[in-house]
């Protein structure tokens, strides 16, 4: 499993925002509110600055989406997706659900993804290219799971705020009380468990591209599928996910499309 230059630097970013993260957490950091009303800190935006700096060393020609810091040549080849602190409300309150995720998108096609979360400690970064792909988690390979039933899986939901509103929460209800396990592990740890081949299905109603970008990823280069609860492709304006270990994805869609 040989890294491309693209890997190796999106982990390099990935530890060096690290240091970032773990200098600030747990210092009673001053917290602003963003246009949208989510909140912000010194540490998202050092370390994305962090991130940025160490990705136009390596690649001037290529683009940034930001979530702190902004975007620049967003039609380029090759466009970063970077999303310093993942999970900022969590790191404001001290409990370890945040991650820096940082991904690459080639003409569309997202083929790089690393998932840092410091201090829970795990670090999982997939690639995915024309002739191979690979996941790895804390330096061990990482596959999805076999599971092929419904009644055998473990599903998890992150924020279902929309899909609670929608059509399709009957449908989701009909799903979870056939389903083995029912978790709700959100942010990036359901998808490194998908990944891992911990559980089965992830499902989400309310992201942005920026959340899942390196997640889908990882869960892709584990042999899984990763799209938005209609079955499309992830793209830059995706705002909800169906995520699973590949065998349980069509039934999963069915069953959530079934009105």
């Amino acid at each position: 499993m040989s890294q491309s230059p693209f890997l190796s630097t999106a982990i390099e970013a990935a530890r060096a925002a690290a240091d970032v993260i773990r200098r600030y957490y747990q210092q009673n950091l001053a917290v602003t509110l963003k246009a949208d009303k989510s909140p912000v800190t010194q540490a998202d935006v050092e370390s994305e600055r962090v991130i940025r700096g160490i990705i136009a060393e390596r690649f001037p020609d290529h683009g940034f989406y930001g979530e702190e810091t902004g975007t620049s040549a967003m039609d380029a080849e090759y466009l970063w997706l970077v999303d310093p602190i993942d999970g900022t409300k969590a790191f404001v309150r001290e409990y370890p659900f945040f991650s820096t995720q940082i991904a690459l998108m080639h003409r569309g096609r997202l083929i790089v993804g690393v998932s840092c979360a410091p201090v829970y400690g795990e670090l999982a970064y997939g690639e995915i290219t024309d002739g191979a792909r690979f996941a790895v988690l804390n330096d061990r390979p990482i596959n999805v799971s076999d599971i092929d039933a419904i009644e055998s899986c473990a599903i998890s939901a992150g924020n279902l705020k929309t899909l609670a509103t929608s059509p399709r929460w009957s449908a989701y209800g009909r799903l979870i009380a056939r389903a083995s396990r029912i978790r709700g592990y959100g942010d990036f740890l359901h998808y490194h468990l998908l990944a891992a081949g911990k559980i089965d299905v992830v499902v989400e109603s309310d992201v942005n591209i920026l959340d899942i970008a390196a997640l889908a990823v990882i869960v892709e280069a584990a042999g899984g599928r990763f799209t938005d609860l209609d079955g499309k492709p992830i793209g830059l304006d995706t705002t909800t996910v169906l995520a699973s270990n590949g065998k349980l994805h069509d039934i999963v869609l069915r069953e959530l499309n079934a009105g």
